[in-house]
């Protein structure tokens, strides 16, 4: 999957970070692409060692100036992250956060059952990791910018087999709003893209994931499941000045799925 030709550069001269590419079926490299098609400068981050060799190649055809790696558990990797981008940029506009985890025997059990281990965890790399970026992102965004985060649906609603995701996704929606809140007036703006259910390595961790993507297909208005291109284009259009007085919303990029019953 190449970098997809556009008519305008409509984000020349932007650069941005974006942090959550495992693969090319990644919601991240989804951004990604979308982001450099419209002409902006982006810094891409890997998970360790094990990630490498499968985010390196797109790392490459993006032409990322920056690549490094991002264990957000790992103390000290966020903030070098940052410093680089400080020291090789000197500025930020955007920033997309595209990363989630819970244990396996976290997410696969009732929340009412959750060990306390587990929910630390999953919080910390679900949730707090993007509130720690908007502290580091605040001070680069001179002239403003956009935060972007990935929720989902069953941060409102109850899904089977979601369980503590969809409290972290929970706790994450609220962070939206107070960030947008607080950064508002230095013209940062905060986003959550909803994608509708996608076939993403993250996503095969929930259980039973093929039947929630047959449902989804089904019931979306547009009968329909959304890709990584989807959700990409639709997260660079709101970092465009055209979405200046967008902020602290949860977009739904799911084909309608969330306004059906």
């Amino acid at each position: 999957m190449s970098i997809p030709a556009v008519k305008a550069k409509i984000l020349e001269g932007r650069k941005g970070l974006i942090v959550g590419i495992a693969n090319d079926r990644s919601i991240a490299w989804g951004c990604a692409r979308a982001f450099r098609a419209f002409g902006a400068e982006v810094a891409v981050t890997y998970l360790n060692d094990k990630a490498k060799p499968y985010v390196e190649p797109l790392a490459r055809e993006l032409e990322a100036p920056i690549f490094l790696p991002l264990d957000v558990a790992v103390p000290g990797q966020i903030e070098a992250v940052f410093e680089r981008i400080g020291e090789t940029w000197g500025e930020l506009d955007f920033l997309v956060h595209s990363i989630a985890f819970s244990p396996k025997d976290t997410l696969g059990g009732r929340v009412t059952d959750v060990p306390r281990e587990g929910f630390l965890t999953t919080m910390e790399i679900s949730c707090w990791s993007f509130i720690r970026m908007a502290h580091l992102a605040e001070p680069l965004m001179k002239n403003g910018g956009t935060l972007f985060t990935m929720t989902y649906y069953g941060s409102q609603v109850v899904v089977e087999n979601y369980n503590i995701m969809g409290v972290a996704k929970a706790a994450l929606e609220s962070a939206v709003r107070y960030i947008a809140a607080e950064l508002g007036p230095k013209g940062i703006r905060v986003q959550a893209i909803s994608p509708g259910a996608l076939a993403t390595r993250a996503a095969s961790g929930i259980p039973e994931f093929d039947a929630l993507l047959e449902k989804t297909k089904i019931k979306s208005p547009t009968r329909e499941l959304v890709d990584i291109d989807d959700v990409g284009v639709a997260t660079a259009f709101l970092a465009h000045d055209a979405a200046r007085l967008i902020t602290g919303q949860v977009l739904y990029v799911d084909g309608g799925y969330h306004i059906i019953d």
